[in-house]
């Protein structure tokens, strides 16, 4: 079914919990299943350009856990945001030494928020690596990305699940979401933090529901709900989720043709 089929991949972000997305790679993969065209935000595209520049799971991994979320050198003052997110660009270099979208396998489309104009920006031409940045670059941890004058930022803010940019692209969507909710119980809200994180979780599950429902295939694993968004310590268990869901997910599909 899937070697006459052109299959698009569509990952969003959630920060660590995005080594879901390298989960279900892995069982795409163990199913001989290829996707022909990419697009994600933040994580996502992070991920979503691994896996266009064809590195191993493995190696993905290893991306992921060799790169310091927080590392006292990159703390800057004299930018909006606690981490300069400027300098990770010599060590993506290490993984993307070509940084170009051209030179990726795969087309890949990935989505970051323009600050200045307010508006939703997609690259998919050119210069990779500062795009990624960008797409990843979570408000006010990591500093916004300039690129020809422009501030960006994290794509999940406009558009956390770019289902838009594979459709006319693609026989067969595949799509992971790792910004899952779960109900909470009222002495969870606390706080002013707590009360911010929960209405932000809430409006992107909103706008990601309707538009996961168009994949032909998707996972959205609740359990990811317990890994901090930026807690390295749950880079394993994210994956493991995500490649038992994912499995899960495949083998059932596959079950019914």
């Amino acid at each position: 079914m899937f070697e006459d089929k052109s299959i698009g991949l569509v990952l969003s972000g959630g920060g660590v919990r995005g080594m879901a997305h390298i989960g279900l790679i892995k069982a795409m993969r163990e199913h001989h299943i290829e996707a022909k065209v990419v697009a994600g935000t933040s994580i996502g595209a992070l991920v979503g350009a691994l896996y266009a520049n064809g590195h191993a799971v493995e190696d993905m991994l290893k991306f992921f856990k060799e790169t310091p979320l927080f590392q006292y050198s990159f703390f800057t003052i004299i930018k909006p945001g606690f981490i300069d997110t400027e300098r990770y660009v010599d060590i993506f270099k290490k993984f993307f030494p070509n940084n170009s979208f051209e030179s990726l396998d795969k087309p890949l489309y990935v989505v970051a928020t323009d600050l200045l104009s307010g508006k939703e920006k997609v690259f998919d031409k050119g210069e990779l690596i500062k795009p990624l940045l960008a797409s990843a670059a979570l408000p006010p941890v990591f500093s916004p990305v300039e690129i020809n004058d422009v501030l960006y930022a994290d794509g999940g803010i406009m558009n956390n699940f770019p289902i838009e940019y594979v459709k006319d692209k693609s026989e067969f969507i595949i799509g992971s979401n790792v910004s899952v909710t779960v109900p909470l119980k009222k002495k969870e809200l606390r706080n002013s933090f707590q009360l911010t994180a929960r209405v932000t979780s809430l409006m992107i599950h909103a706008s990601n529901d309707e538009k996961l429902h168009q994949c032909d295939l998707f996972i959205e694993p609740k359990e990811l709900d317990s890994i901090g968004v930026l807690d390295k310590k749950g880079i394993e268990n994210a994956f493991n989720i995500g490649y038992e869901y994912g499995s899960k997910a495949l083998e059932k599909m596959l079950s019914k043709m």
